[in-house]
């Protein structure tokens, strides 16, 4: 076994002090690049090398099975493999399953119970719906499950819960019968582990004592994302001996809509008056100037407590902070600084990544990547045009543009749900085959017999009317009516989070088919097939990666470009109002900024299209945090890629900071009342030119506050 020497070896100051601290509970604040996982790590080798702790008596937990698993190997380098093998290590819910596969009958669960995926959960919530008769389009599925499942985050039982609003009271309901259902089945859901773990522990003193007992350590990574249940666990676990061990950033707290809870590191702080807390502030990542920049915005988080990170890397380049005219203008210029970067061997293409709020902002990207034929990596999410709602939308204008296209038909005859399937679907095909004709002909001209024709005639004189309209329409307009009238727009917003973001995407290709014009419906598929094209992408190459900010966390580039730096964006609109969501994406800011080592890009777009309009953007106000000392500010560069409009931005003389500006006559004036086709009626709070448009920011009595182009949004006076 390697000695205690060697483990000390290396580490720096508050490295060593964390690893020998004393019994008793410690908090390790580690700030990012800071050596976190080194410190764990070291942590449980020292515990055996210097405190001859037996290895079965250390209990390590984690969040991912590839952190455990980087854990192990780590600690079996360092430790040797007869002394790591022996250490409870893994992540919450695969050592709660195990601790309930010998103990669950205690609480009246068959340890042979199965664990139900989140497939076989949504499948349940349908079940409780139609047994309590409850209109599943009404009340989707996928937000009943999700307040079900932020109940048991809390360990909040089916007959604890209280709603707040009618809602969450259907949700009580179908709660109650879901966890039923769940029980006759001798199932548990991810949820239940947990929580059955902690009723478990709390309800048999036996149990309790015996796993108290046995671990003399408890070590916790990523604490700042533990939820209610996880936290009541580690801290029952440990309640004997109280050598709990905690590693985390709470500024790094990004997964509260996964019910994360940074409040636990507080909570620890009152729970443990004697709480030994170490900050891991040097950070071996970034420059001083990164640092700056990170901390300037952070530390106007409330509720926190302050840690200056340092390095001994040295200031490094300012940021730089640019202003382009568009997304497409935005992704454009990624594109060519890599290209700069890479042939000023400035850093190779592996070492940069382009970062964004949400998963819809890659399309712009990618298709600039295509353009320019350079190769990408996307993680974290499928490629944008390769993802289910995309391929959905782009099938359903396929067999408009093209009635004979089978592959197409057959992904969407039955998405939505109508009741049509494989089987039906088979049958169909093989009466078009043995007729000589399309399926189209059948459905439109046969009459159709069965469980199914109902369905099937109903979709048919859908397929016809939007045919009817595919010469007469725009691609946009087409677009609209498909989603519209199929039922694909309820389908996708099923009252998620999840779903609102594959709603967002299905909006980003909205933005595209209105940017179309007046492009046949043939040549604008055509397009998109050649950009979504990916036959010349490698997974192993030496790319940059594209990704968004919650799945760069635990990462590191030497350049990082974040993108999309708009209110509205980021901070993400969702959050305007709301304090707590405010202060998560400041994190989330923080977090993308800390994953650069030696140069950061901050970009954002004068106009953004959203919901197939573009609007005039305004400035994060995060950028308004950072020192003006730390960045480099410039005019937007030109493009190879511009056209008039954009050109007509490159002339545009004021600087990317925003100054205030001349005034000159408006059409629009404060206090007027006006009318817009989307937010309804409003007043005008101010209005100002912007060469040869008018930005007009309006309180709707609806919608809120928004800023509008007079020229592209339609927006009319009420006299």
């Amino acid at each position: 076994m390697t000695s205690a020497a060697s483990i000390l070896g290396g580490l720096n100051p508050a490295q060593r002090k964390a690893v020998e601290a004393k019994d008793g509970p410690t908090l390790v604040i580690a700030g990012p690049g800071s050596g976190k996982t080194r410190v764990l790590t070291s942590r449980v080798a020292y515990l055996l090398a210097a405190r001859n702790i037996a290895p079965h008596r250390i209990m390590a937990v984690t969040f991912t099975n590839k952190a455990a698993k980087e854990m192990r190997e780590r600690l079996n380098r360092m430790a040797g493999l007869s002394a790591a093998g022996d250490v409870a290590m893994g992540t919450f819910h695969s050592i709660c399953a195990r601790l309930l596969r010998r103990d669950a009958p205690l609480i009246g669960v068959d340890h042979h119970f199965a664990i139900f995926d989140a497939d076989d959960q949504i499948n349940v919530v349908k079940s409780a719906l139609t047994e309590l008769n409850i209109d599943d389009k009404k009340y989707k599925p996928a937000a009943i499950h999700s307040v079900i499942s932020h109940a048991k985050n809390e360990l909040i039982w089916p007959d604890q819960f209280r709603p707040k609003t009618y809602f969450e009271e259907v949700a009580g309901r179908v709660y109650a019968r879901y966890n039923q259902i769940l029980r006759a089945n001798n199932a548990l859901d991810f949820d239940d582990l947990l929580m059955e773990t902690v009723r478990l522990l709390q309800q048999n003193p036996l149990v309790r004592d015996r796993l108290q007992a046995r671990y003399l350590h408890v070590l916790v990574d990523e604490f700042q994302d533990t939820n209610i249940a996880q936290y009541v666990l580690v801290t029952l676990i440990a309640g004997k001996h109280r050598n709990l061990f905690c590693v985390g950033d709470p500024d790094q707290s990004i997964y509260a809509w996964r019910g994360a809870d940074y409040r636990n590191v507080m909570r620890l702080q009152d729970d443990f008056a004697d709480l030994n807390i170490i900050a891991l502030d040097q950070n071996y990542r970034s420059t001083q100037t990164i640092l700056d920049a990170a901390m300037s915005v952070i530390q106007r988080n409330p509720n926190r407590r302050h840690i200056k990170l340092f390095t001994e890397r040295g200031q490094g380049p300012k940021i730089v902070v640019r202003e382009l005219y568009t997304e497409d203008e935005e992704a454009q210029y990624v594109v060519d600084t890599i290209r700069e970067l890479v042939d000023q061997q400035a850093a190779e293409p592996g070492e940069i990544a382009v970062m964004y709020r949400t998963n819809a902002q890659s399309r712009a990207m990618e298709d600039a990547f295509v353009r320019a034929g350079m190769q990408y990596r996307l993680v974290g999410a499928t490629r944008f045009y390769a993802r289910k709602e995309i391929k959905d939308v782009l099938a359903y204008l396929r067999i408009v543009n093209n009635p004979a296209d089978s592959v197409s038909l057959r992904r969407i005859i039955n998405v939505p749900p109508r009741g049509i399937g494989d089987k039906t679907f088979a049958q169909i095909e093989a009466t078009a085959r043995a007729n000589g004709a399309s399926i189209h002909e059948v459905l439109t001209k046969s009459q159709l017999s069965g469980r199914s024709a109902k369905a099937l005639a109903e979709f048919a004189t859908l397929w016809q009317q939007w045919i009817a309209l595919r010469d007469e329409l725009s691609v946009g307009q087409l677009f609209d009516k498909i989603i519209n009238t199929s039922g694909y727009r309820d389908y996708v917003k099923d009252g998620t989070e999840e779903g609102e973001d594959r709603w967002a995407n299905v909006m980003e290709l909205r933005n595209v088919a209105i940017g179309a014009g007046d492009l046949p419906l043939g040549d604008f598929l055509n397009e998109v097939a050649l950009v979504s094209e990916t036959d010349n992408y490698d997974e192993n190459a030496s790319a940059p990666t594209l990704l968004t900010l919650h799945a760069a966390k635990g990462l590191e580039f030497r350049v990082v470009f974040m993108v999309g730096l708009e209110d509205g964006v980021l901070p993400h609109s969702r959050s305007l109002d709301n304090p707590e969501q405010m202060a998560e994406e400041r994190r989330l800011m923080y977090v993308g900024l800390t994953r650069a080592k030696d140069r950061l890009y901050l970009l954002r777009a004068f106009r953004r299209s959203s919901w197939g309009m573009s609007d005039v953007s305004a400035p994060s106000r995060f950028l308004n945090d950072l020192p003006d000392e730390l960045l480099d500010l410039k005019r937007p560069r030109s493009s190879s890629r511009r056209n008039s409009a954009q050109a007509a931005w490159q002339t545009w003389e004021e600087p990317a900071v925003p100054r205030p500006r001349k005034t000159a006559p408006t059409e629009f004036a404060p206090g007027q009342r006006v009318y817009h086709q989307k937010f309804g009626e409003g007043i005008v709070l101010r209005s100002a030119r912007q060469r040869d448009d008018e930005e007009v920011e309006v309180f709707f009595e609806k919608a809120g506050a928004k800023r509008l182009s007079a020229t592209l949004s339609g927006l009319k006076r009420i006299e």
